[in-house]
């Protein structure tokens, strides 16, 4: 099976043609404001270096949160244009376990994604990748409490600028897929952003309204 990964929830911006084993073709890069405008040439490209067509693909797995809400927004709604064009099928995975694949020391792995306020998406995974603490949006403060006693974590997260001492993500892209291949697949209407917390414009009209 050949597969196209998706993932431009936070800093990294990872498009990826795998088989069943490798990863055939990637690009990962810096995300920026001009993602709209990078995303489809950079798709192109991995097609390009695997050498195959974007018909030749089985599954197309796109993470669809947390993470930048525009971010988020743009690589669920090509996952699911091209899907619907294709008429293929997609697995949707989370940024945050994505991040707990990078090797860690220790019993956990803390994933964060920077909210402001100090807060953050976060999520404690174990070696397993297994939730103790699922995806949730969190203050730091309530989620250190959320640590288990006497218990050796790693904070990983591409914001370095975090109150916490984190480890740069070296995600496992094959570590993911495995885990995960044989999820039950989604109709690409079935997909949709996993934000967890809304934006700061429906905030504001929310307390507008009350």
């Amino acid at each position: 099976m050949k597969n196209l990964f998706i993932d431009t929830a936070s800093g990294r911006v990872i498009i990826a043609i795998t088989d069943d084993k490798e990863v055939i073709s990637i690009r990962n890069e810096a995300s920026d404001h001009q993602l709209s405008t990078r995303i489809m040439p950079l798709i192109d490209t991995v097609f390009q270096e695997a050498k195959i067509t974007p018909k030749d693909i089985d599954v197309i797995y796109v993470v669809t949160g947390p993470g930048s809400f525009t971010g988020v927004r743009i690589g669920v709604t090509v996952a699911k244009t091209m899907a619907w064009a294709l008429h293929k099928n997609i697995i949707p995975l989370s940024e945050l376990e994505l991040l707990a694949t990078t090797p860690f020391t220790g019993d956990f792995a803390v994933s964060l994604i920077d909210a402001r306020r100090d807060a953050s998406f976060a999520g404690i995974y174990d070696q397993h990748g297994r939730a103790y603490l699922r995806d949730r949006y969190i203050t730091n403060d309530d989620l250190v409490l959320q640590i288990p006693a006497n218990s050796q974590v790693s904070y990983i997260s591409y914001d370095t600028s975090s109150r916490f001492d984190v480890v740069e993500p070296q995600v496992d892209l094959m570590k993911m897929i495995h885990r995960h291949q044989n999820d039950t697949v989604c109709h690409p209407h079935q997909v949709k952003p996993e934000y967890l917390k809304l934006t700061e414009a429906e905030e504001n009209l929310r307390k507008a309204q009350s």
